[in-house]
């Protein structure tokens, strides 16, 4: 089967990177991809939301299935515009029509779904620029810190933890009579704080049946210790320890069926993967919020511990025919560090030629803000390269991922040199 990925970062180079190891792939297509996934196939030259494009693609090289990367056209219907073509009904597709994406596409929908079906998330409210007195009034009914969300697409950015009542009423004024996060702010959802420890736990399904994948944590904030400024992801580990048997069923009969059930009740036909964000709040698992795609830079620590062969699980998951899949996992340890540009999560560098990347043996290396000039391979992303080490021991892993982080070099290079020291140090 020839497959098309759509995307341009580590997550995709890690799908390309999977897929091009499976038995039954004819051809592998990324669009627009980078520098890393024209290692495993071919790149084309289509963004992600030229659809036009994109179904030429699938005509020109035949495509058979369609895996979609990033969130941006899941939520502008990528899945509807292609089986809207009466020549490509046939072709499988992972990941939902916009209807679906909404899980992810609007946090107001999200947490009124929740809601409805029962799965236990963290109470909130949503306000307009028209109701911004009553959401002023209700920040000084609650307890501190407090949560503020921009309802839409906001590139991981659009998420404010105000300590103070006066933090919150800045906030809330700057999202909605300033437009902060632009249209992705035009309603904001305002919800309690959760304190615990943070889990991201992925899910593919058909839309009837499902499989769970390996679980991860991740590291969002800029500096070691958890400090500074929120960014898309610096890093991430598989597994989690606390994320045992026990826990993990408690997940699924609470949050993952009832997720999947509610769906389905909303005549929803989901087919792709759900990003759970998860907190663990006194051993009971709270949702934080859905996204309707798999995360970054988490498939970088997912994908090297699936022992099955992943492209059968997307195609099962595209036709329906996921409940004759079964998940081999490998009992073994994935660590990501990220490397950035200088100046990230704000204005960074572009454009700065990394030297190294040959030279990193005991790591796997995923490209993600990178691109080629003149035969070098450039940064032109603020989270440029994501490098994963594997082994039967966590400190091992975070050896490898660490050495490889060091060994690669460019200018303004930033990264954390924790990820995975609290796992190790207190099995969080």
């Amino acid at each position: 089967m020839n497959v098309l990925i759509l995307g341009a970062g580590g997550r995709e180079h890690a799908f390309s990177w999977k897929i091009s190891q499976s038995p039954i792939l004819g051809n592998l297509y990324i669009a627009p991809g980078n520098p890393g996934t024209a290692q495993c196939g071919t790149n084309l030259a289509i963004g992600v939301t030229d659809f036009e494009g994109i179904a030429t693609a699938i005509r020109t090289h035949d495509i058979g299935l369609v895996v979609v990367g990033p969130e941006e056209p899941l939520v502008k219907g990528v899945r509807d515009f292609i089986e809207s073509q009466d020549d490509l009904k046939h072709v499988g597709i992972v990941g939902p029509g916009a209807e679906g994406a909404q899980i992810e596409g609007s946090k107001d929908f999200s947490k009124n779904f929740m809601h409805k079906y029962g799965v236990p998330t963290a109470a909130s409210q949503t306000f307009t620029k028209d109701t911004i007195a009553e959401g002023l009034a209700y920040l000084q009914t609650q307890s501190l810190p407090i949560v503020l969300k921009a309802d839409g697409l906001a590139a991981g950015k659009g998420v404010i933890i105000a300590l103070t009542l006066a933090e919150a009423e800045t906030a809330l004024n700057e999202m909605l009579l300033d437009a902060k996060f632009g249209d992705a702010s035009s309603k904001v959802v305002i919800e309690q704080f959760l304190r615990g420890i943070e889990l991201s736990v992925f899910v593919l399904t058909d839309g009837e049946n499902y499989v769970v994948l390996p679980e991860a944590k991740d590291y969002k904030r800029i500096g070691e210790n958890d400090e500074g400024l929120n960014t898309g992801g610096m890093g991430a580990v598989s597994p989690v320890p606390f994320a045992n048997t026990k826990f993990m069923e408690v997940v699924k009969q609470k949050v993952i069926e009832p997720t999947i059930k509610g769906l389905k009740a909303e005549n929803i036909d989901y087919k792709g993967f759900i990003f759970i964000g998860l907190m663990n709040h006194e051993g009971e698992p709270y949702v934080i919020e859905y996204n309707a795609r798999m995360g970054d830079p988490e498939t970088e620590v997912v994908l090297p511990r699936i022992e099955s062969d992943f492209l059968s699980l997307l195609i099962a998951a595209s036709n329906g025919t996921l409940s004759e899949q079964k998940i081999s996992i490998l009992d073994q340890y994935a660590v990501t560090t990220m490397l950035v540009a200088g100046g990230y999560p704000e204005e960074y560098r572009k454009g700065d030629v990394l030297t190294g990347v040959e030279k990193v043996e005991d790591a796997i290396v995923f490209h993600a803000g990178t691109t080629s000039k003149d035969g070098d391979i450039i940064t032109s992303g603020g989270r440029v390269m994501a490098l994963t080490g594997t082994s039967n021991t966590l400190e091992r892993a975070i050896q490898k991922s660490q050495k490889a982080a060091q060994t690669i070099q460019f200018e303004g290079k930033n990264f954390r040199r924790d990820i995975g020291l609290d796992v190790l140090r207190y099995g969080v």
